[in-house]
């Protein structure tokens, strides 16, 4: 096939990627640790551990797995918790005993924690004591044997973690009732692992693991398979694109992406940690001012997440007086960057906002665009190295360049399927292996791709194809509109109409206002025909809008 975005790599950038150079990611894992021994790791709640407390602190909780509880190479470990220092640890001393993890959700409900558990077959969880009470609920029901609680400071030093824990649980009211007395605690897990023997098993590429699920948002999750071969794959494709742009156990990421989440955990946790970088992890980003009070006393280099914590930090007091000298990247991805938010982004901190694509299945990495790109250019990139992207009709037939279709994707960082699902997995590939994103797009001359939409959310209106990427675009633009979610609702005339439904910063917005404003900027058909101004839209835990809440709040279905 024509690869078009071969000539539009930055100079240097190699056409593939060396995808052999690591056995396993527990051998990226060592050789880093290794490397980086006094670098700082991880930060939270004002502590620091570094890579050589990282080394020790997941060898201990890994003997531990092994010797204490007996899980073998290839069993199922479910972690349930925000962005805290157990967090990486957990993930780290997992793979290192060779277990597959399973992120888990910590905002789940009972019943969808119960499905994910029982889909994964994880016999083991470590949960944060926040979420112990939904875990009570449904663990007799499940194959979970095995419970490892933790509590908020349990890596902070004393007295600050006496502090913090009394807080959360008795101030702020965060740790419902619960009891788990088979259950042991998270620092005792450790302390007992370090007088065990701890044994790096045999890991190979074709090892799973994650169980990364997928779906929440349109229907029941499914457990995407991500292999040892595909996450490390993704590393070294997405290395020779941001490497030569960072200085090794230098630079400063915020994480304020939950590690359970596919972007943070792949760009922020692997990544990151393969060039001795210390993540600063936010275990609460949704706590606006709390989280920019926090980045004014990090001088940081790197920042990702999606739009609307973008979005968010913009509209949040102090922000625009932080000292940006420091920084170098910001990625947005999870879902489409509006070029209004962008542009401000832009005019604040002094760096551009870049745009890259991935999903679960593909661990994630697609496309991104080039780091020496220096403004925002609506794109979601070009394919990175060893990676393929097509556009598709319905009818599986190649289209051309600048013909809109399905992307569908090719590379070793594609999964293999979804776990003990057949059925879903038949209908995301076809016969020559593409694996088909549902997202709509299409190739411009220079091999950059641009997603209109997913195809799922596509309304149809009188036979009209309106994308509600674009007219949340539209109203996004608007500067009292904070945020809008737009969906396609059942129509007697036209088939489908569409809505908008709007948060706005300026209690003084009205509907006519919205409407003039499309009409400046839309043609008739794609004008939404209800409008509704709200306090908030539903979202996922990353920020990411849900029109399916929204369909189901609005029109029952």
């Amino acid at each position: 096939m024509s690869k078009e975005w071969l000539n539009s790599y930055p100079p240097g950038t190699p056409a593939e990627a060396d995808i052999q150079a690591y056995s396993s990611l527990v051998d990226v894992f060592n050789q880093s640790c290794g490397q980086f021994l006094d670098k700082p790791a991880f930060s939270n709640f004002g502590t620091q551990i570094s890579f050589s407390e990282l080394e020790q602190y997941t060898r201990d909780l890994a003997a531990y797995l092994q010797q204490k509880l007996g899980l073998q190479k290839g069993d199922k470990i479910a972690i349930m918790m925000p962005n805290l220092l157990q967090n990486p640890i957990s993930i780290f001393a997992a793979l290192r005993a060779g277990l597959t993890v399973v992120n888990t959700n910590p905002l789940y409900t009972a019943d969808e924690l119960k499905h994910q558990l029982n889909d994964s077959g994880a016999t083991t969880i470590i949960v944060l004591e926040n979420f112990a009470s939904v875990l009570q609920q449904v663990v007799v029901e499940t194959p979970i044997k095995n419970i490892i609680i933790s509590r908020m400071a349990d890596m902070i030093p004393f007295p600050k973690s006496f502090i913090i824990n009394a807080v959360v649980k008795y101030v702020k009211k965060l740790v419902p009732a619960y009891s788990m007395p088979n259950s042991i605690n998270f620092k005792q897990a450790l302390a007992e692992g370090k007088q065990c023997s701890y044994s790096q098993p045999d890991i190979g590429l074709d090892d799973f693991a994650f169980l990364q699920y997928t779906g929440g948002t349109t229907g029941v999750a499914k457990g995407a398979i991500l292999t040892h071969g595909n996450m490390v794959a993704n590393l070294q494709q997405v290395s020779p694109w941001i490497e030569p742009f960072t200085k090794k156990g230098e630079e400063i990421i915020i994480t304020a992406l939950p590690l359970y989440h596919i972007f943070s955990l792949l760009a922020n946790c692997m990544f990151f940690m393969k060039i001795g970088a210390l993540n600063y992890l936010i275990t609460n980003p949704r706590d606006m001012k709390g989280f920019v009070k926090e980045l004014q006393g990090v001088k940081f280099s790197a920042i990702t997440g999606v739009n609307t914590l973008f979005n968010g930090l913009l509209n949040t007091p102090g922000f625009s007086d932080i000292d940006f000298s420091h920084l170098k990247l910001t990625l947005g991805g999870g879902m489409a960057v509006q070029k209004s938010v962008a542009e401000r982004w832009q005019e604040v901190t002094g760096q551009p906002l870049l745009e890259a694509y991935g999903l679960t299945e593909t661990s994630p990495a697609v496309c991104i665009n080039p780091m020496n790109q220096t403004d925002f250019n609506g794109k979601i990139g070009l394919p990175i190295p060893s990676t393929e992207c097509c556009i598709k009709d319905d009818n599986n037939k190649e289209l051309g360049i600048g013909e809109t279709g399905e992307i569908c994707i090719r590379g070793p960082q594609v999964t293999q399927g979804y776990y003990n699902r057949p059925d879903e997995t038949a209908k995301v590939f076809d016969d020559d292996d593409w694996f088909h994103s549902g997202d709509i797009g299409f190739m411009d001359e220079q091999g950059f791709f641009q997603i209109v939409d997913r195809k799922k959310d596509m309304i149809l209106v009188s036979g009209f194809n309106v994308y509600p990427n674009e007219v949340e675009a539209v109203i996004a633009s608007h500067p009292d509109v904070l945020e809008v979610g737009v969906i396609g609702i059942p129509d007697n005339e036209s088939g489908e109409l569409v809505m908008a439904v709007i948060v706005s910063n300026d209690k003084t917005l009205t509907l006519e206002d919205i409407r003039a404003h499309c009409k400046e900027h839309l043609t008739r058909y794609k004008l939404p025909k209800r409008l509704e101004i709200v306090d908030e839209v539903p979202k996922t835990n990353v920020g990411k809008i849900l029109r399916r809440k929204l369909r189901e709040q609005f029109t029952g279905y």
